[in-house]
């Protein structure tokens, strides 16, 4: 179990860190066929001042790179370590998935979709259940870093609750472009910290397999804020200053293909388009048809499908339906 005592000890998979000590503690999964053993490093930073701990995730879907370059940046500038507090970082919660570029465990399973786990269950279930039992516990706070699956770029997004206000206020220190109202999954990571009471924002940004540098500085900064906020972030680190405030988007709508072929986007993930603004064609191989894709509606694009090739009903682009404007104030309704 993890614990902090009355001394500031914290006791983390049985090893004791005392206040102002570092730590890296292996996380032992599973055995290969060869009955090797998986660790996973769990990298521990302590002030020897008291302070809430930080538990800042990454990797749970094994092919997500973005958010596992994001968390490798915070311990190798060494923003991980706090002034006050503890700070957890867990680069690449899903190791098998991370040596095979793979999304699920051996098993199968999503490991996003298995929470709170069964220590009887499939090697995932398992596995998400020791997790929960062992380590999360601990943490005051989740910080966890998503990619886009498959082909799918995201804008650089925090999640929340619709109506979670601690949510929101946290989503708008982080301040990522963009931040959008989502239902929580059951099963998932975030259903799980939400049911013990554990406030946690969920970043997505960019395409799995691909590292982008400009998502990874999007989560670095927003992690940077945060931690400020929390008082945990020492002097010597900068706090990037806020450009423009996150968009908020309400609700989005998928777009798909009308006709099967190569897939040519004209716009970027991220960008404001207007109903009828052509933002893609789709061609066949033979240069015999050329098909314009217009933008159905005003809104900001969330996610761009950047697959070449695309087949009729795959969904393409994801689009804000609601009435947010480019400063995240809601229009006003038109008077009838």
């Amino acid at each position: 179990m993890a614990f902090i005592d009355t001394d500031n000890i914290l006791t983390l998979l049985g090893q004791k860190v005392a206040p102002g000590e570092s730590a890296t503690i292996n996380f032992n999964l599973a055995k290969l066929y060869t009955t090797s053993s998986v660790e996973i490093p769990v990298i521990v930073e302590r002030s020897k001042k008291r302070g809430p701990v930080i538990l800042i995730t990454s990797g749970i879907h094994g092919d997500e790179i973005n958010g596992v370059e994001i968390v490798r940046q915070l311990i190798a500038k060494k923003i991980n370590r706090p002034k006050k507090g503890t700070v957890i970082c867990i680069p690449v919660l899903n190791i098998f998935g991370f040596l095979d570029m793979k999304r699920a465990f051996p098993d199968g399973r999503d490991l996003n979709r298995v929470f709170p786990g069964n220590p009887r269950g499939s090697l995932a279930s398992r596995f998400a259940y020791q997790f929960v039992k062992k380590i999360l516990p601990i943490a005051d706070y989740c910080l966890d870093f998503h990619t886009g699956g498959a082909s799918r770029f995201n804008a650089a997004q925090i999640r929340i609750e619709p109506q979670n206000k601690i949510a929101a206020e946290f989503a708008a220190i982080f301040n990522a472009p963009f931040t959008l109202h989502s239902k929580t999954i059951p099963k998932s990571y975030r259903a799980t910290c939400s049911r013990l009471g554990v406030p946690v924002l969920l970043f997505e940004g960019g395409k799995s397999k691909v590292s982008d540098k400009e998502i990874a500085r999007v989560g670095v900064d927003g992690a940077i804020r945060f931690l400020n906020h929390l008082g945990m972030l020492r002097a010597a680190i900068e706090v990037p200053a806020i450009q423009e405030h996150s968009v908020l988007v309400e609700a989005t709508r998928w777009m798909r293909a009308k006709y099967s072929g190569l897939m040519h986007v004209k716009v970027t993930c991220g960008q404001y388009i207007s109903k009828g603004e052509h933002i893609a064609t789709i061609t066949d191989p033979y240069g015999k048809f050329r098909h314009p894709v217009n933008a159905p509606h005003d809104g900001y694009i969330i996610n761009v499908n950047e697959a070449s090739l695309v087949y009729q009903g795959d969904a393409i682009f994801n689009i804000s339906t609601d009435k947010t404007t480019r400063h995240g104030k809601k229009e006003a309704e038109e008077e009838v």
